[in-house]
């Protein structure tokens, strides 16, 4: 330490720069490893209040609604008997009848909007504690009622099961992504941090090298070096531990999209803890006891810069099994075969996967050097030989620069692969979402509102025909009442439609209705309290709906101008469609819990939690490039300002030899140019086949991501871009006479 504040400033910026570039690794470290802890804390709390079968004097029934795009969960509890009271966290008693206890989150609902009283019928008596609830944003309730009011009611025996029955993220797919989010951050993180270790790793071997030709013993200077690295980043992983503390206070209470936790649940742990601050240490000594082991044991070498060594070709094959691997399950799906399914997937892939990604670290030096040789053999610009040569005496150096933005773009291929994987899972096969509605849950002005949502493209009606009662024998059968335009958007073809007729519905995909005989009349009951006779025409329409669709199935379209104004079908369903993307469906459900928050809607064909798990994890994988990109670009630009530093005695000679400034800052553009260019191409051609091959064996229906390639070939190149013009104020034509190399 006397040795590294004895060297003036640019030893402390040094030190302090490294001291920064390891908080920052670290603190991006500590926020990829509470991931889990808090999706396990939510997991853990939400098994712990669900209600168990058993004996007591208690009986209970759940129902799990949508509020909007967020699910709602109501436990209604009735005493039957004097006897045990089992209790859930997060409250000291259950409610009696006509009273509730409600999550904080809820209770503001409630408070905001009077009409969604009748979700939470009874008077709120108190909040749940966090110990009881999943998350902050947790909507749940315990309602008090009588026996009589339970239809489906079974006998409570306590709270609390082994495992959680509903998880944040499924547990296949939260492997998946641990994998993904270990790809796209912590591969770049250990690139990041080795580069901090490794600041100004030229003057520091000259420096060591001194201290070993006045004597120091070889396993002291490699101690010396060990010291300065070990301190810098041992400051540093404190500092980055203290830094994600304040960020997970404050994120906690503002949360992502789909993800919402406590703060206490994002706190490292110790083992994380202990990773942070052993492990960070632990490498940068690792990568110090190499960079310095060459002025330890050869320093006559270093001081008069003699020859260097070639980058070494192992690198390269890694690239072999990997690609190979990926590559040929590329070749299968091309040929036909389904490679899908089987226990040796679930290894070789993301094996596969690792292999690329440390051939693309450990193979770009020996590439790009062989490729400087040969560009300089050929090259008759002076700038061109000049970055070439020294690219290829050097290429390590540039790497530094490069590799973590090249191993953003890889890791962007395996979120988008992942994307469109749970995509497929979750996503209907329609191109349509539709919503159902009761026509008894809806006033005349929440009918109207609802049919004017943004993102809703038509809406209809369903309903059965009238029967005196359930066992009531007579013919019955199912109509929807559209016109021709609005039931062309609910089905996918509609041909030979009439408007302002009745017609038969003949649907290729379902048998006849035995019971919509010709000429038969049907009943539909009218919310005026009259009834709507239809008589089955001779007249048809063909159509081909949806699956699932609440037009696929009836047997008469009934057009609306046979109702009368302000009228609907008394026992029917209000039917919206929209399109089927995630945010399109969230959108019209947060628009439907406002305008109508009691009522119960049916997005037909998906079930809320998919959605809200598939909002959870396109949040994580965003947090998991935003930390990517954070880390690339802080290697790029810490990297680039080092490396700057670096060649100041080289730039002062070739100042001194006459060299514009013109031509030293092509040299800088195309030394930094040339290997993120042939990095970032192997990152998108390796990235896209990982990419496909995970989408193969995955089962999908989707194997070739090809609107996905489009854009990660422009980032690359928006990228490359940047980091040219990022080069440029690097070069100083400024002599100083302490940089003039006189050995």
């Amino acid at each position: 330490m006397r040795l590294l504040w004895g060297s003036g400033r640019r030893g402390r910026a040094r030190f302090l720069l490294m001291t920064l570039g390891s908080a920052l690794g670290v603190a991006c470290l500590a926020a990829v490893l509470t991931i889990p802890s808090i999706l396990t804390a939510h997991d853990t709390r939400t098994a712990a209040r669900e209600p168990r079968q058993g004996a007591s004097d208690f009986l209970y029934q759940e129902f799990r609604d949508p509020y909007g795009a967020q699910p709602l969960h109501r436990v209604f509890l009735a005493r039957t008997g004097p006897g045990r009271v089992p209790v859930p966290p997060g409250i000291g008693k259950l409610p009696e009848a006509g009273e509730a206890i409600v999550s904080p989150k809820l209770a503001e609902i409630l408070a905001a909007n009077p009409r969604t009283a009748g979700l939470v019928p009874g008077r709120v008596i108190g909040t749940i504690a966090p110990e009881g609830l999943g998350n902050t944003e947790d909507l749940y309730a315990y309602i008090g009622t009588t026996p009589d009011e339970l239809t489906e009611a079974e006998e409570l025996g306590g709270f609390g099961t082994g495992r959680p029955w509903r998880t944040v993220v499924e547990p296949s797919t939260l492997s998946i992504l641990r994998f993904t989010l270990g790809c796209i951050v912590l591969l770049p993180l250990v690139i990041f941090l080795s580069v901090c270790a490794r600041l100004s790793g030229e003057s520091r071997a000259r420096r060591l090298a001194a201290l070993r030709l006045v004597g120091l013993s070889a396993k002291d200077t490699l101690r010396v070096n060990a010291g300065e690295s070990v301190t810098a980043a041992l400051c540093g992983a404190v500092l980055g531990i203290l830094g994600y503390f304040g960020v997970n206070e404050v994120m906690a209470r503002v949360g992502l999209p789909g993800l919402h936790w406590y703060p206490a649940d994002g706190r490292p742990s110790g083992w994380t803890l202990a990773v942070c601050l052993l492990g960070c240490p632990a490498l940068a000594w690792m990568v110090g006891q190499g960079s310095a082991r060459r002025a330890a044991l050869t320093p006559i070498s270093v001081r008069r810069t003699g020859e260097r060594q070639p980058p070494r070709k192992w690198g390269v094959l890694l690239l072999v099994p990997g690609i190979g691997v990926i590559g040929g399950y590329c070749v299968l799906s091309v040929l036909g075969r389904d490679p899908s399914g089987g226990s040796a997937n679930s290894v070789l892939v993301p094996g596969a996967v690792l292999l690329t990604g440390l051939g693309l670290v450990f193979g770009l030096a020996p590439i790009t050097a062989w490729l400087a040789r040969r560009l300089a053999a050929v090259s008759k610009s002076l700038s061109m030989a000049l970055a070439m040569r020294r690219t290829e005496v050097e290429p390590g150096s540039s790497l530094r620069v490069v590799t973590g933005l090249v191993l953003l773009v890889f890791g962007a291929s395996l979120t988008q692969g992942v994307l469109v994987e749970v995509d497929q899972v979750s996503r209907r096969t329609s191109p349509v979402q539709e919503y159902t509605l009761p026509f008894a849950h809806l006033s005349e002005r929440q009918r109207a509102e609802v049919t004017r949502l943004a993102g809703v493209r038509a809406h209809g009606m369903s309903s059965p025909s009238w029967q005196a009662s359930p066992d009531d024998e007579t013919p019955q059968t199912y109509a929807v009442v559209a016109t021709c335009q609005q039931l062309a958007v609910f089905v996918e073809r509609a041909e030979e439609c009439v408007e302002s007729k009745v017609l038969r519905i003949r649907d290729q995909n379902f048998s006849t209705d035995a019971e919509a005989v010709v000429g038969r009349s049907f009943p539909f009951l009218l919310s005026n309290g009259r009834k709507l006779d239809v008589t089955v025409p001779q007249g048809s329409v063909s159509v081909r709906a949806h699956q699932p669709s609440e037009f696929a199935g009836p047997s008469l379209l009934i057009p609306p101008s046979f109702l009368p104004p302000g009228v609907s079908l008394l026992e029917g369903n209000l039917v919206l469609v929209s399109d089927a993307d995630p945010a399109t469906i969230r959108s019209v459900l947060d628009g439907i819990g406002a305008v109508a928050p009691t009522a119960g809607v049916d997005p037909v064909g998906i079930v809320i939690d998919s959605l809200a798990q598939l909002t959870v994890i396109r949040s994580l994988l965003a947090v998991g490039m935003v930390l990517g990109l954070v880390i690339g670009v802080a290697a790029f630009v810490v990297s680039v300002a080092d490396r700057a530093l670096e060649r100041r005695g080289q730039v002062a000679a070739l100042v001194l030899l006459g060299a514009r400034a013109g031509t030293l800052r092509v040299v800088q553009v195309v030394q930094v140019v040339l290997p993120l260019g042939v990095g970032l191409g192997a990152a998108i051609v390796t990235g896209w086949l990982a990419e496909s091959s995970y989408l193969i064996t995955g089962g999908g229906s989707v194997h070739w991501d090809w609107e996905g390639l489009p854009l990660l070939v422009a980032c690359a190149l928006g990228v490359l871009c940047v980091a040219a013009l990022a080069s440029v104020p690097m070069v100083r034509r400024h002599i100083d006479p302490e940089h003039i190399r006189r050995d």
